[in-house]
């Protein structure tokens, strides 16, 4: 989602829940499949569990707006298997600020996930993952106002501060009528109350939004930018070489495939690839 280009760091909020293992291989609703341990970790961030730091809301992703409604999604259920893999039934969410996540602000965790597309920018505040999902940045509009690759250049648009999507309108289409917006959640709530035409950030995200209010928003386009999501480790430690093994073993075996057509494909009810092209 989101590179640095911030104006004020919020403090982070944080709201934690620890979550056991139900009998049977499972974490909150997710099947765990690997085997339990197979790529141990010596010295998590807090002992006998994985600590995974999110900012919320994140439908599909992470189902619930706080940690204590969380039990499935795909960064959720990802989260559960590395648990599960180094050698954990127990999972600790916590939600943080997106402008201290991004920054560099938060500490106490094992990784973040987030939708955070790896930037060289991000890469001197943190260490990221292998890639483990592409996404491009996508247009949404009011069903009752929609705009096109031409009008969008004239357009209010709507973006949430010190993300890829607020640089790309600003920097690559040199957007002028562009209001940023702290939370994600303020964002769309500004373009279904008609205060922005658009709303510019991930197509994952876009299309999520569209689900959830498919009467009133529809995704209008997207750009191709290339754009992977990693996880977020903290910088130089030690465990992140064997976090990188456990998330590229769930890639090699189609983990990490199964989920996104469990909760992604599934819950955008398209294809993203499906959705038109603007010429930036």
């Amino acid at each position: 989602m989101k590179l640095i280009k911030r104006t004020v760091i919020a403090a982070a909020a944080l709201v934690v829940l620890s979550l056991p293992a139900a009998a049977g291989g499972k974490i909150g609703n997710c099947e765990v499949s690997g085997e339990k341990g197979s790529i141990p970790i010596a010295t998590p961030a807090k002992a006998g569990q994985l600590t995974v730091e999110v900012s919320l809301p994140a439908p599909i992703w992470w189902n619930g707006d706080d940690p204590a409604a969380i039990k499935d999604g795909m960064e959720y259920c990802m989260a559960a298997e590395i648990a599960w893999r180094a050698g954990y039934d127990k999972l600790e969410v916590v939600n943080v600020g997106w402008d201290a996540l991004i920054a560099g602000q938060t500490e106490g965790f094992d990784l973040a996930m987030s939708q955070i597309s790896i930037t060289e920018e991000r890469k001197k505040v943190h260490d990221f993952s292998v890639p483990y999902f592409g996404s491009d940045i996508g247009v949404l509009a009011r069903k009752d106002a929609p705009v096109d690759g031409t009008s969008i250049k004239s357009a209010r648009v709507g973006v949430q501060q010190a993300t890829t999507g607020a640089a790309f309108a600003q920097d690559t289409l040199g957007l002028t009528d562009v209001l940023v917006y702290p939370e994600q959640g303020d964002m769309f709530t500004a373009l279904r109350a008609g205060q922005i035409d658009a709303a510019m950030t991930d197509t994952s995200i876009v299309l999520a939004e569209e689900k959830a209010n498919p009467d009133t928003v529809a995704i209008a386009g997207q750009y191709k930018t290339g754009e992977t999501y990693g996880a977020i480790y903290p910088k130089g430690n030690a465990n992140n070489a064997i976090l990188d093994k456990i998330i590229q073993s769930m890639i090699d075996d189609g983990t990490v495939a199964k989920l996104g057509a469990k909760y992604l494909a599934a819950a955008w009810g398209k294809d993203p690839a499906t959705v038109p092209y603007f010429t930036p």
